[in-house]
């Protein structure tokens, strides 16, 4: 597919980047997959759409058997070498798209994924995969950047998104995920809502954004609405404020119902 390719050579070229990006190498989210592996022993957990692997890595560094999955083989080179410098001797790699997993039914008690879902080009077909590929009762923790309910202000989050990174789909907002969980078989999930600060010269660098697609970046920011900035805290050098969602839910009914 188009998409995919696009995404692969997007994230192909910048995959150093995400592995030591300060936004997504720390958090407390990572904090809590980690705990969650250190309390569930022998965990065999997919990380789906793993980027250079920070998920993989604490879940494996808590004990957790994982298989980390991503469409980019620069990406899935990087965890590798990162897993090997860690010793996490349970951490293995498998390469395909998001809507295509090569897994049986039932393989995993969990699937994670963080930072990855608003590049996929059917979010629906991936969350079919998940359900598909957990065995019964198992959970799905969906970690991402989350757009405002807002209509105003999410056509100016997708608009900023897509200019920075042309492999970008959509940022759903918290109650689409929802209805996407529900149709693909999941319970109702609990969603916890965080400010994630986007410092504008990383957040376009990591990317490689040309310059001429920042200098429209900064022109969407500084002819919205004043609303819209207050809403994003935008600031004077461009850096403003997006809101990361954990999103968990548990598999409410196996795929052969």
């Amino acid at each position: 597919m188009e998409q995919h390719r696009l995404a692969a050579r997007q994230f192909g070229a910048v995959a150093d980047a995400y592995l030591t990006s300060a936004v997504h190498a720390r958090g407390a989210d990572l904090e809590r997959l980690g705990a969650l592996a250190r309390g569930t022993p022998g965990l065999a957990v997919l990380d789906l759409g793993c980027g250079a692997g920070h998920a993989a890595f604490a879940l494996a560094a808590g004990g957790a058997r994982v298989t980390a999955y991503d469409l980019t083989e620069a990406m899935l080179a990087v965890v590798e070498a990162e897993a090997g410098r860690r010793g996490l001797a349970g951490l293995a790699t498998r390469q395909g798209p998001a809507e295509r997993l090569p897994f049986p039914a039932a393989a995993f008690d969990l699937v994670v994924s963080r930072y990855s879902a608003h590049h996929w080009a059917d979010v629906a077909g991936a969350l079919a995969e998940a359900a598909r590929v957990l065995k019964p009762g198992g959970s799905l923790i969906m970690i991402d950047i989350v757009a405002p309910e807002t209509p105003r202000f999410d056509t100016l989050l997708q608009s900023v998104e897509l200019l920075r990174d042309p492999s970008h789909v959509r940022d759903y907002r918290v109650s689409e995920w929802h209805a996407l969980l529900h149709r693909a078989g999941f319970r109702s999930p609990a969603a916890e809502v965080w400010p994630v600060p986007a410092e504008f010269q990383s957040w376009t660098g990591r990317m490689r954004t040309p310059e001429v697609r920042v200098r429209a970046i900064r022109d969407l920011f500084e002819q919205a609405s004043d609303d819209a900035r207050a809403h994003f805290r935008v600031q004077a050098d461009g850096s403003f404020e997006l809101q990361a969602a954990w999103l968990e839910a548990a598999l409410a009914r196996s795929v052969a119902d």
